[in-house]
């Protein structure tokens, strides 16, 4: 399963492939003393973490445009994503600078440049081919995306490939959501029966029924 939440809880609960939104591009418009805070805060959770995430086998990539942060954060990491890159255990993305539409344009224009140089040609482009100049290329979309502090937005989280995972909402702030919360999630999207838009069984006799 992939999901987006936190900790080695999701390990522990068998979840393969974790996205956390550290920072998304709209951050940068918070006053001034919030996004030094923010800098403080990702200075010292990636110099802490870095030995401990490879200790655990777990592999850190780094999706959005981290040009614009601090040279000490961009090379921890970069070190983070080195270190870590063998490791095949749980797969954790950190979503830093990171914004569905500007990903989306990324993609567009990586897509442009290789028509351009011939490397593909238009009639090549469908969904699959599209989602390989994502920054989650390879990678299976969510089953479970969770928002937390009672908001019912994804606010600009992983756009395209949203597209049908289950949405989780909760009305606690982050820092208070705990391994109850996640078990509470998991259950509840264990509960739900997934059709990707097609139709069930009932609903298919119904239809026959009606015409």
């Amino acid at each position: 399963r992939q999901m987006c939440i936190r900790d080695r809880s999701c390990r522990d609960l068998g979840i393969s492939n974790v996205t956390l939104y550290a920072f998304s591009t709209e951050n940068w418009n918070r006053p001034v003393f919030e996004v030094k805070a923010l800098m403080k805060l990702f200075h010292y959770y990636l110099k802490k973490k870095l030995t401990t995430l490879y200790q655990e086998n777990v592999k850190v990539v780094i999706i959005g445009d981290v040009g614009p942060f601090p040279k000490v954060i961009k090379d921890y990491i970069k070190n983070l994503e080195e270190l870590t890159k063998n490791n095949d255990g749980m797969l954790l993305n950190l979503a830093m600078n990171y914004g569905g539409r500007s990903e989306i344009v990324r993609a567009t224009k990586g897509i442009v440049k290789a028509v351009s140089d011939g490397a593909i040609s238009i009639e090549d482009l469908d969904e699959q081919l599209f989602a390989q100049y994502l920054y989650t290329k390879k990678q299976k979309d969510p089953d479970l995306i969770i928002r937390t502090a009672g908001e019912k937005r994804l606010s600009n989280f992983l756009l395209w490939q949203s597209a049908y995972s289950e949405l989780y909402f909760v009305d606690k702030n982050w820092p208070d959501f705990n391994r109850d919360d996640l078990i509470e999630a998991l259950n509840h999207y264990k509960s739900r029966k997934r059709k990707y838009g097609s139709l069930n069984a009932i609903e298919k006799t119904a239809r026959k029924q009606v015409s």
